[in-house]
């Protein structure tokens, strides 16, 4: 497992856990936690005993949004750091699931300040867990910035855009309540369980066959921009293959002997 000094890499069960770990500074987020979550990514695309990956983050917050001056590389961050930048240009983008999707599903467990960038990563998610303490938010504007993470294009499609423009034209936060209300997250639960919440969320979701859990994932984001003839056909050639695999098979055969099925990803 990989991991990088701001953030850290575990597994629980077939979960793959990324926590976002420089709490002193509100899990703000800086080069070396960048590169970690892009690997993170990475490794979870990969790796077939992944089946869910849950982000989070340390000491009570999720993320207050970019640390500028670490971004700068003002010694906070390696040389191998900026090699990887370097390297990857558009590294950052796909690290904050601007430029890339991960096939497993993630959830994301929001204690504390999630707000900026905090915010804009959190759009790139597909499941969403806050603590009743949480607060959201898209500030760029109040400091003369634009919400580049995606913000402008994926709130308005996740959010009505009533809500959406608000969020985003006057930059105030929103509590973890009201953030549900708009449709920004799916459970509020009290302070201190998120995480807790969205390793039972992943559970859930590892107890599933991990092909029909892909293939449900990928057709739901790839018919999101067609009408809804191309939708279901696009539907249709998503889901047919995955009935004429084993663990299909094994589902089915399962359900008829009355026990836990035993997927193989094949």
């Amino acid at each position: 497992m990989g991991g990088t000094e701001h953030l850290t890499v575990a597994r629980e069960g077939a979960t793959l856990v990324l926590t976002l770990n420089r709490p002193e500074a509100k899990n703000a987020l800086s080069l070396p936690m960048l590169v970690g979550l892009y690997d993170g990514w990475i490794e979870a695309d990969e790796d077939d005993s992944v089946r869910s990956i849950v982000l989070t983050g340390a000491g009570g917050a999720f993320c207050a949004g970019m640390d500028l001056k670490a971004l700068a590389g003002n010694g906070m961050a390696g040389e191998e750091y900026r090699d990887r930048l370097k390297a990857d240009p558009d590294l950052h983008w796909k690290a904050m699931l601007r430029h890339h999707r991960p096939r497993k599903p993630v959830i994301a467990a929001v204690e504390g300040a999630c707000v900026a960038g905090g915010t804009e990563i959190l759009q790139g998610t597909d499941i969403r867990v806050a603590a009743e303490t949480a607060v959201f938010g898209l500030f760029e504007v109040r400091r003369g910035l634009f919400p580049i993470g995606g913000s402008t294009v994926r709130l308005p499609r996740q959010i009505p855009r009533t809500h959406a423009l608000e969020m985003l034209l006057t930059g105030r936060p929103y509590p973890a309540r009201e953030a549900a209300a708009v449709g920004l997250v799916g459970r509020v639960v009290p302070e201190g369980e998120a995480l807790a919440t969205a390793l039972e969320i992943a559970e859930r979701i590892n107890a599933c066959g991990p092909l029909a859990v892909e293939a449900v994932k990928a057709s739901v984001y790839e018919s999101a921009d067609l009408t809804e003839t191309e939708g279901l056909a696009a539907e249709l050639a998503r889901g047919w293959p995955v009935f004429d695999t084993a663990d299909a098979r094994e589902g089915a055969r399962a359900f008829a002997e009355k026990r836990t099925p035993d997927f193989k990803r094949a």
